[in-house]
């Protein structure tokens, strides 16, 4: 019996290099899957768009002179430049040196060098100081949250990742959706704690309204006229109590004794 293979579909074998390549995101349907297929190929066609730029420049560059692509394959081949630079233009590079009208132009050219490294040593040496200072607010907000080192390094990732596509001119939703994010935190947060506050005062209102209702000693009000729900208790008049309510004075009910 012939043993069976499982084939892999072409959208199987797709979705595994899209994980293998973003790990951390999900394509639960089509648009987002041929979304990131399509924002790949743009990205590819970019690059190789670039690609082709500088190489149609360094074709242009060694058919002016010969010379110079001799001069840089041995370089990249371990030779020293300056004698690459002798053996390749010779007496050429004796003469531009001592060329007056070129005096200007080569001190220029100098002074950019030194310039150049002067500032690749200051961005190394802050790079040196930057890194050190992050480590240690890494390790500290590794400790208050409670994170794993794969976890920082995953993080860690991320960042590199998104850093290496703004050099590169690369900006994504996701990137874009982080950065909102960010920026709305704040607001979100002040927002947030307003409700929270409103919400306080509320319930305060309404727990004194309930014990209002369950009889604190404080007449409750119904209306506009804020008459009490409650008659007062009636106040012991010893002798005067006999009188009703419904006459209004004494008067009126001796006189009506009296007829009697």
């Amino acid at each position: 019996m012939a043993e069976e293979t499982n084939t892999k579909t072409k959208r199987e074998l797709a979705l595994e290099r899209l994980k293998t390549r973003y790990p951390d995101r999900e394509y639960a349907d089509d648009e987002a899957l041929f979304g990131q297929i399509n924002d790949d190929y743009a990205d590819y066609d970019r690059q190789i768009g670039g690609y082709k730029e500088r190489e149609s420049q360094m074709a242009n560059m060694f058919a002016s002179d010969p010379r110079s692509a001799r001069f840089l394959t041995d370089w990249r081949n371990g030779g020293d430049p300056v004698v690459l630079l002798v053996r390749q233009f010779g007496s050429d590079i004796k003469d531009v040196l001592e060329d007056p009208e070129k005096l200007d132009a080569i001190a220029e050219a100098n002074k950019e060098y030194v310039e150049r490294v002067a500032k690749a040593k200051e961005l190394d040496e802050e790079y040196k100081k930057n890194v050190q200072q992050s480590l240690a607010e890494m390790e500290a907000y590794q400790q208050d949250k409670g994170l794993t080192d794969e976890q920082i390094d995953d993080a860690f990732v991320h960042l590199k990742e998104i850093a290496n596509n703004v050099i590169m001119g690369k900006f994504t939703a996701d990137m874009l959706d982080m950065a909102f994010k960010a920026i709305n935190h704040d607001a979100d947060v002040a927002v947030a704690g307003e409700d929270g506050e409103v919400r306080g005062r509320n319930a305060k209102i309404e727990e004194k309204m309930r014990k209002r209702g369950k009889g604190d000693g404080v007449a409750a009000l119904d209306g506009s006229n804020n008459v009490s729900r409650e008659a007062p208790a009636e106040k012991d008049m010893g002798a005067l109590n006999n009188f009703g309510p419904s006459m209004t004075s004494i008067w009126d009910r001796g006189g009506m004794n009296r007829k009697r």
